[in-house]
């Protein structure tokens, strides 16, 4: 098989890295000190990503790809362990779609109260059509603030085009959930469809409309999409990032209904390198191997040295 170069986001810039087509997947090596390999946009990739990991590893192992580790996941809801390779739990952020109402009821006063306040303060959210008139909002949006969640944020900066273009993946399978205030959107969720789950692959707001709460609207306005979808899953993200444990971020989805759902990644080596990071555990990163009261002080630090958000935004963005 022949080894191609495909395009990537890695820690939020477009990256060319190896590639390989392998049982209809487009499979991806990506790190330089472990060759790590999986499947390309996994997260929205329909499907079981690996059938057979015996047959699936003995046509990686030809394809000329140079790997170390294979990873993949079982989509929920296939939470059971089907291979009897090496696994950790992962998790997602999720919401068991029911009804809207079901969803609406379980939720804490304030998430409802928030909601509430948002269309009494002008909030308008709709579903919207993704064109260049959107994406000049998002571009506004992504341009507001070189600062989110404490961290440096990735696509502040990129022009029109780029965030076009980034936006557009998966468009015919998205819907676009869009806030509004006075004509302007100040606010939106993208959303993709993959099997039974629709998980959110950007979620933005302006910080400067924060007391309008638009997130929350734009959260209530997705849910009621799903629910006459029929959706099974409605996923924001992780529910918790190794051991950091406690973050407004986190506090944000429990208000707003979301649960832990764990499933299990498979780490499988395929090399001695592989076999010494998948021993020691090194696919949890820093997050999740450094003490979480360690872990909090250097996020602290981060932050004070990126200078904090005038407002607390949730915000997710591939």
């Amino acid at each position: 098989m022949a080894v191609n170069f495909v395009e990537t986001r890695v820690n939020g810039k477009n990256t060319l890295v190896p590639s390989a087509e392998i049982e209809e997947r487009t499979v991806i090596v990506k790190g330089r000190g472990f060759k790590i390999a999986s499947v390309r946009d996994e997260d929205v990739t329909e499907g079981e990503l690996v059938k057979n990991p015996e047959t699936f590893i003995a046509a990686l192992k030809q394809s000329g790809l140079k790997a170390d580790v294979l990873t993949f996941f079982q989509r929920p809801p296939d939470l059971q362990p089907k291979f009897a390779q090496h696994f950790e739990l992962e998790n997602y952020a999720a919401v068991p779609v029911t009804t809207f109402e079901a969803w609406w009821e379980k939720l804490p006063q304030e998430a409802r109260k928030n909601t509430r306040r948002a269309a009494k303060r002008g909030v308008e959210v709709k579903v919207a059509i993704f064109d260049d008139e959107l994406a000049r909002g998002i571009h506004k949006i992504c341009n507001e603030t070189p600062v989110r969640q404490g961290r440096p944020f990735w696509h502040y900066g990129k022009s029109f085009e780029q965030i076009k273009i980034e936006h557009a993946t998966y468009v015919e399978r998205s819907d676009f959930i869009a806030a509004y205030f006075e004509g302007e959107l100040i606010g939106f969720i993208k959303m993709v469809y993959v099997d039974r789950l629709a998980s959110i692959m950007a979620i933005l707001a302006l910080n400067s409309h924060y007391d309008k709460r638009p997130m929350n609207a734009l959260l209530s306005k997705a849910m009621e999409v799903c629910a006459q979808k029929g959706v099974g899953y409605f996923v924001y993200g992780n529910y918790i990032y190794g051991n950091k444990k406690d973050s407004s971020l986190v506090e944000f989805k429990r208000r707003n209904g979301f649960e832990q759902i764990d499933f299990p990644r498979y780490y499988i080596p395929l090399t001695l390198k592989g076999k010494i990071y998948v021993g020691l555990k090194l696919y949890r990163g820093a997050v999740g191997l450094l003490p979480a009261p360690v872990l909090n002080l250097l996020l602290k630090i981060r932050s004070r040295l990126h200078g904090a958000e005038k407002k607390p935004a949730a915000a997710k963005e591939d």
